[in-house]
């Protein structure tokens, strides 16, 4: 038994004509793959962070980016394991090149090792701050056309713009840019029998519907109109904003405002952040009951301005790097004129319900906040069980989402540090928290501990549970009287709307499911 992640795969040839077995490759953290043709085996070696084939007729390994420069590996990783790479496009015909990917452009090697990559974009992802991926516009095709021109997406990481390029593998020209703009785009559908395209264009104001065009997005033409009631709400606007963490390293966020904003007044503010969300800038968001977080669209259209903050992590220190990360971000906004800074709340659900639980033994203020499923304890949290797959919790703190990179015995302080439990005395801000008892992800003990601890030193807290529900609430009712609680909640702290039932005082156990305790308290 091995407890290193990712798993270790041990990888054999099996040659049926021949009815032999040969052992290729050894404790692979990656899995191997067959190139179509079937003249390769080929897989990402984490311990090098190389793409390196198995040639089946030579019986060599060949490592394809070690005469490369350019880094493979994905260098943003911030887990406490080996990183992934950035991926690969495919093989041309009878398995000639096999294109892979850097963080921003595409090289094609050579599998047999005889010729030098070549860097197929000619470095213009990398000069203009764009990620180049290959289209397969052909679903069925095996091999990326070697004597055809290629339709590549395009995203520029600076200001999440999207659009498209035109390449070719010949090498006789640059990329040429078709389209650029501030939106997001599906993936292009090919007709069959023409050279039309297919697909979806969004922003946060734009709703996603379908448009045609030729292949040179020249002229794109919208065929759907599916959200024209839109127009008469108030919707909201987002803008990415820049700021930097307490250590000084430059940090991207989203920054959502009513559309009627208006700066010289001051608004209530809540932030949301899970992991990093910036690059979702041109995604769109209807208004909709989420199973576990707020609504950016509904609540900017209820006059709340909403900051999402990404959060880039130090191994064994998670819950420092959130507010090393959101203090300043918040702090930033507050120097704007524009939020009200007696007025801000903070939400989260999973891992993001875990870091507002610890952001709030380290800081004031929020004047309201809810997590949600939370780990409260990583000590008795790493001793248990993912309930819905029966895997052991320990990866989770040694190696991945947790990111203390140890085990308890190896960095006890690190677990009693981001622990929210032991710090629950800290605790000044009002805090809802919501774990349902058929979590499968987060033992739902992990909330009880947290809200019995918050209700023994006399804080204000309060606890709600949807019987029988997983993670988040999947009934579209349960997820409906979710968002309505949260709306309650955060409209009685942030903007002083009358407290409902529940909130006030409770629903008793013999009454759940028949007294929703929604209605304003009666004075």
């Amino acid at each position: 038994i091995s407890w290193d992640y990712p798993e270790y795969y041990d990888v054999y040839w099996l040659d049926l004509k021949k009815n032999t077995l040969q052992l290729v490759v050894e404790k692979l953290q990656s899995e191997a793959q067959i190139s179509p043709a079937g003249n390769y085996l080929f897989w990402w070696n984490r311990a090098d962070s190389s793409w390196q084939v198995y040639d089946v007729k030579r019986k060599q390994i060949n490592n394809l980016t070690k005469q490369i420069s350019q880094a493979f590996f994905y260098e943003k990783h911030d887990w406490p394991y080996l990183p992934d790479s950035y991926g690969f496009a495919g093989w041309t015909e009878d398995d000639r090149q096999f294109l892979i990917y850097d963080q921003f452009d595409i090289w094609a090697c050579d599998p047999a090792g005889k010729n030098s990559p070549v860097n197929v974009t000619d470095g213009i992802g990398r000069q203009r701050d764009l990620q180049l991926r290959y289209v397969k516009l052909d679903r069925e095709a095996q091999f990326i056309p070697s004597d055809m021109p290629l339709l590549l997406s395009a995203f520029n990481q600076t200001d999440k713009s999207e659009g498209f390029f035109r390449d070719t593998l010949k090498g006789t020209s640059s990329p040429i840019e078709l389209v650029m703009m501030p939106k997001n785009f599906s993936r292009p559908v090919k007709a069959k029998l023409d050279e039309q395209l297919l697909f979806t264009r969004e922003s946060f104001q734009e709703f996603p519907d379908v448009w045609v065009s030729n292949a040179n997005f020249s002229d794109m033409k919208q065929v759907s109109d599916v959200n024209p009631q839109q127009s008469e709400y108030n919707w909201g606007t987002i803008e990415l904003i820049n700021w930097r963490s307490l250590d000084g390293e430059q940090l991207n966020g989203l920054l959502i405002k009513p559309e009627d904003f208006d700066g010289s007044k001051k608004y209530p503010m809540l932030v949301y952040f899970y992991e990093k969300s910036s690059d979702n800038l041109n995604r769109h968001v209807a208004p909709a009951p989420h199973r576990s977080i707020i609504n950016f669209t509904f609540y900017a259209s209820r006059g709340y301005v909403i900051f999402v903050p990404d959060i880039p992590y130090e191994t064994g220190y998670p819950g420092e790097s959130a507010v090393e990360a959101v203090l300043p971000g918040v702090t930033h906004l507050i120097e704007q004129g524009f939020v009200d800074a007696e007025n801000i709340g903070v939400q989260g659900h999973s891992w993001g319900g875990y870091q507002i639980a610890y952001l709030v033994t380290r800081t004031n203020i929020f004047k309201a906040a809810e997590a949600g499923a939370p780990v409260s304890n990583m000590f008795s949290a790493y001793g248990g069980i993912r309930w819905q797959t029966g895997l052991s919790r320990m990866f989770q703190y040694e190696h991945t989402q947790s990111r203390i990179g140890g085990t308890i015995w190896d960095y006890p302080l690190r677990y009693i540090e981001n622990s929210p439990i032991f710090w629950v005395d800290k605790i000044q801000t009002p805090l809802l928290i919501m774990h349902n008892d058929h979590d499968g992800h987060v033992p739902w003990y992990q909330g009880i501990e947290l809200f019995v601890a918050l209700r023994r030193l006399g804080k204000p807290a309060w606890l709600i549970n949807y019987n029988d529900e997983p993670h988040w609430p999947v009934k579209y009712h349960k997820k409906r009287d979710w968002q309505i609680r949260l709306q309650q909640y955060f409209d009685h702290f942030l903007k002083g709307a009358p407290a409902p039932e529940w909130l006030e005082n409770g629903v008793p156990a013999l009454e759940k499911g028949r007294n929703l305790g929604l209605e304003p308290v009666k004075k």
